[in-house]
């Protein structure tokens, strides 16, 4: 590791301090070092959700959600069975409630910086992992080199957990947006890595007095570093927010000019580009595959938000799930959007049948030309779409946790009605086919005015009418923060509405206090709870927080308490 030549054994000791650091020789090393410490890492992050994944190849769940399929023979549409299966009895799950136990400490989400405690012990073990390779026996000063060496190592890392159809959301149990905060922050300590070896060798090069840009090599370290600098700001939250195109067609554009720059600034990152090609290579055929062309009615429910029902779409995909739309409108059709999907699949689905459902609320210039075209047209307003996925999806089943709480903010309530859809419909449809567990489900939806409830309140009737008279108690709980227009509330069986803003933790107070349900009468058991959070991030740090403060004590006795949520922003 010293760099040392090798010496005759016949030869007298050589003081130490007279060799020649050679870097070329050294530093590689390194980065086989820091490669074998994040792929051990996340190997046995893999191992570790490896139960849960044996989990659904059981019940079957892991072979859905891998692309959208139309049912041409109508093998799809089956008789259902007469008598309903009475639910499974709650037993005490010593390991679940354990994993929850170490799991709900994670959870702790740090104000401002959008990242709970768990992220930030994996990042921290990422930079620390980083910064022990640079610095570790390296004279870093006069031979900066080896950060330039661990920016190359990490190229593979930035790659694999950015890509949207890699084997490791498969095995890890997670969709690759719950996986891309690794994607952002490698990224940033790449360019960390190359700002530590650019600003020593420029000031090596001032110190020796040597033309900074003259020969070929530094001119392109320069120009690569610039490009790595644009790629960073480019990517900061507020341009994503304000042109997410812009910041895409310049992530794009910025990589592939990189890649070319640095292979000719050092052939040593030849190497180390082919993992990363190899990983969006994959990504790109798999995409292929899974792209659907389909046609679509666009529905204006108000000037606020537009249903999008994609006809001939039986199955391939799990409540929960998104896809990546266009639509093939106004010249717009390289513009593509991830949109939840609102319900189950046949003939899971309460409120629907042989399609998909996407709900798309007016936050930006693409949302609004939608809903324009869509109210503009006096008749059915029919469109060609194309649909890329379906991503994402839950980490926990429902179906396994005998209580839920379904927690939505706004549009968020896309998300959630995919859950509520598919659990009656396992439930009441299927006659709980798959062993499900699930007895109480509380759904909640948090909106600033009366009007937002018609968005989805024929899905909701159409569910709440499902479950009533069946071994599923379902109660809807709206809260509006606006006191417009009070009179407008749809009649929905089971359904309240409470002018006030709620706090999570009071939501989720009656779902783990023991005693008995006020609402069923029923004993709470040990048979665990499921908890589903999707809107802005505020309500999903407030949520991560409740669910943290629980007590250890209580958690085991719940048999387990289950968190996933779902962030409504770029």
């Amino acid at each position: 590791m010293s760099g040392a030549p090798p010496v005759d054994p016949g030869a007298p000791p050589v003081d130490s301090s007279f060799y020649i650091y050679n870097s070329y020789i050294s530093d590689p090393p390194y980065q086989v070092s820091f490669t074998i410490v994040w792929t051990v890492f996340t190997a046995v992050c893999v191992l570790a959700a490896a139960p849960r994944l044996f989990r659904s190849i059981r019940n079957g769940r892991a072979w859905q959600g891998w692309g959208i399929w139309e049912d041409v023979c109508g093998h799809a549409y089956k008789p259902l069975q007469d008598i309903e299966r009475k639910a499974p009895r709650p037993r005490q799950n010593t390991s679940r409630a354990w994993l929850s136990v170490l799991e709900k400490y994670s959870l702790w989400r740090i104000p401002y910086l959008n990242l709970d405690l768990g992220q930030i012990l994996i990042l921290a073990g990422y930079f620390a992992a980083v910064c022990v390779c640079i610095f570790l026996k390296s004279p870093i000063v006069q031979s900066p080199n080896r950060a330039g060496f661990l920016a190359i190592a990490q190229l593979p890392a930035i790659f694999l957990f950015a890509t949207k159809n890699g084997i490791l959301s498969v095995l890890l149990g997670k969709g690759y947006e719950k996986l891309n905060f690794l994607h952002r922050w490698a990224g940033r300590f790449l360019f960390i890595s190359a700002t530590i070896h650019g600003s020593l060798w420029i000031n090596n090069d001032k110190t020796a007095g040597t033309p900074i840009i003259g020969s070929q090599k530094e001119t392109l370290g320069i120009a690569a570093y610039g490009t790595l600098g644009i790629i960073v700001l480019s990517s900061l939250p507020v341009v994503r927010r304000i042109a997410y195109q812009a910041f895409f067609t310049i992530h794009i554009l910025g990589y592939v000019s990189f890649f070319v720059i640095i292979c000719y600034h050092t052939v040593y990152a030849v190497p180390w580009i082919f993992p990363p090609l190899a990983f969006y290579g994959l990504d790109l055929f798999v995409r292929m595959i899974r792209f659907r062309v389909k046609d679509a009615i666009l529905v204006p429910v108000d000037d606020q938000m537009t249903l999008i029902h994609v006809q001939n779409c039986d199955g391939g995909w799990i409540a929960g799930q998104h896809v990546r739309l266009r639509v093939f409108f106004s010249g717009r059709i390289f513009e593509s959007h991830p949109l939840t999907i609102l319900n189950a699949p046949a003939p899971l689905s309460a409120s629907s049948s042989g399609e998909l459902i996407l709900g798309a609320r007016v936050s930006g210039d693409w949302t609004r030309a939608l809903n324009e075209l869509a109210l503009r047209d006096e008749k059915t307003c029919r469109v060609n779409v194309m649909i890329d996925g379906p991503y994402g999806g839950p980490t926990i089943d429902i179906g396994e946790y005998e209580r839920a709480l379904l927690v939505a903010g706004g549009s968020g309530a896309t998300f959630t009605m995919g859950l509520l859809d598919d659990i009656i419909g396992r439930v009441v449809n299927m006659k709980r086919r798959g062993g499900e567990k699930t007895r109480r489900v509380e759904f909640v939806w948090c909106i600033k005015s009366y009007g937002s409830i018609f968005w989805f309140s024929p899905m909701l009737l159409d569910i709440a009418n499902k479950a009533r008279g069946s071994s599923l108690d379902l109660h809807i709980r709206i809260f509006v923060t606006c006191l417009c227009d009070p009179e407008a509330v749809p009649d929905i069986p089971n359904c309240e509405v409470t002018v006030v803003k709620p706090k999570v933790s009071l939501l989720l107070e009656p779902f783990i206090t023991p005693g008995t349900d006020v609402e069923t009468g029923r004993v709470r058991s040990n048979g665990g709870v499921a908890v589903a959070v999707s809107g802005p991030e505020s309500l999903i740090a407030e949520a991560q927080n409740a669910i943290a403060r629980v007590p250890i004590g209580r958690t085991r006795s719940l048999g387990g308490l289950a968190l996933h949520t779902e962030v409504f922003s770029l």
